[in-house]
C-alpha cells in the first residue's frame, strides 16, 4: 500500500505491517506494502554508534562526526529503508549568524564556569534537518470535572460537572528523532509550516538529514496524548473559574500525519567528561541547551547569603 491508504472504518492512517487499524481496530486487508523515497539522489545512510541516530549525507562526504554526540563511530548503513518527508522548512538563518547566537549563548549564563570557552571540547556548529510527525484530526470528547461555581443555597465546595464537545486539530507535532530530546526540540519550537516547501526544492548540500526513528503508528499515541492535555485545557477553559479534577475520554476520527523535516544547528560539546547540547531553530533563532555550572560559583553565592542573614539576625537581636 502507499504511505496514504487509510482505513475503510475510521479513515485513520495505517501502517506498513499493521495488522489492525492502530486508531479504531479494524483489521486490515492483507497484500499491501508501503513505499518509501530516498531524499536527495546522492544521499547516503549513516548510524552513529554511539547514540544511535540515523542520518542521510551526501555519498562523498569524508570525516564524519555525529552532530548530536560529537561521536566519530559514524557507519555506513545501507540496510535501513528511507522514508520520505511530505515536506521541508528551509533554513532562514544562515551559518554565520547562527555561530554568533552561539557565541552570546556560551557567554550569557552568570553560573557559568569561566574556563568554559577554553576547556570545552567543542565541536562543529552542524546544520540537521530534524523529523516531525505532524497530526490533524478530529476529537469527540466525552468530559467530567468538578466546578467551584456551586449553585446558590449549596454547602459544597465543588459541584461535579459532565459534558460532551467536539473539536479539531491540524497542528499536533510529534518529534520523531533519536539525536535529539523532545525536551529540547520543543524548547526552540514552534517552527512554521506555511513556509514549507517539497522536498525536491531544498539543497541537502552541507546539511545532515536524520531519519525518521519514530514511525507513524507509534508517534500516533504520542499524538493522541497530546490531544488529551488540549482537551483537558480546553474544558478547563470552557467551565472557567477554579476547576479540578478534570477527566476525559477523547475519541479520534480523522487522523491525519505528515512527516516534515525542520531545521536546527546542533552543537555538541563536553565540559570535563560530560557531554552538552547547543539546539539553535533555523527558522527563528531561539535556542535552547545545557551549560554547565561553576560549583564554586553556587557556593560563593550559598556562603553570601548564609553571611547576610547571619548579619540580619545580628542586627535583629540587638
Amino acid at each position: 500500500m502507499s504511505t496514504r491508504d487509510r482505513c475503510v472504518s475510521c479513515r485513520g492512517i495505517v501502517d506498513q505491517d499493521d495488522l489492525f487499524c492502530a486508531n479504531c481496530g479494524r483489521e486490515v486487508p492483507e497484500g499491501k506494502q508501503t513505499a518509501t523515497i530516498q531524499v536527495g539522489s546522492r544521499a547516503v545512510n549513516f548510524g552513529c554508534r554511539n547514540c544511535g541516530a540515523s542520518m542521510l549525507y551526501d555519498a562523498d562526504a569524508a570525516g564524519l562526526k555525529c552532530p548530536f554526540c560529537g561521536s566519530l563511530d559514524v557507519e555506513r548503513d545501507e540496510t535501513r529503508a528511507i522514508l520520505a518527508p511530505d515536506f521541508v522548512l528551509p533554513f532562514e538563518i544562515d551559518r554565520a549568524d547562527a555561530e554568533n547566537r552561539l557565541r552570546a549563548w556560551l557567554g550569557s549564563s552568570f553560573w557559568a564556569p569561566g574556563d568554559l570557552a577554553t576547556a570545552a571540547q567543542l565541536t562543529e556548529l552542524r546544520a540537521v534537518y530534524v523529523p516531525f510527525w505532524i497530526f490533524r484530526a478530529r476529537v469527540d470528547t466525552n468530559w467530567a470535572a468538578d466546578s467551584g461555581r456551586v449553585p446558590l443555597g449549596t454547602r459544597a465546595s465543588w459541584y461535579p460537572l459532565a459534558g460532551r464537545r467536539e473539536a479539531s486539530y491540524d497542528d499536533v507535532w510529534v518529534p520523531a528523532s533519536e539525536g535529539l530530546s523532545p525536551t529540547e526540540l520543543y524548547g526552540v519550537g514552534p517552527f512554521d509550516p506555511s513556509r514549507s516547501v517539497p522536498p525536491k526544492e531544498v539543497d541537502l548540500a552541507g546539511a545532515a538529514v536524520e531519519q525518521f526513528s519514530v514511525s507513524r503508528k507509534y508517534a500516533r499515541p504520542l499524538a493522541k496524548a497530546q490531544l488529551e492535555s488540549l482537551e483537558i485545557g480546553a474544558v478547563a477553559a470552557e467551565l472557567g473559574g477554579s476547576v479540578r479534577n478534570v477527566r476525559v475520554n477523547v475519541i479520534l476520527t480523522d487522523v491525519d500525519a505528515r512527516g516534515a523535516l525542520v531545521p536546527v544547528y546542533v552543537m555538541a560539546y563536553r565540559y570535563r567528561e560530560r557531554l552538552y547540547r547547543f539546539v539553535l531553530n533555523g527558522q527563528t533563532g531561539q535556542a535552547e541547551g545545557g551549560i554547565p555550572r561553576s560549583a564554586s560559583k553556587i557556593a560563593g553565592a550559598i556562603l553570601l547569603v548564609v553571611i547576610l542573614t547571619a548579619a540580619a539576625a545580628g542586627l535583629l537581636l540587638r
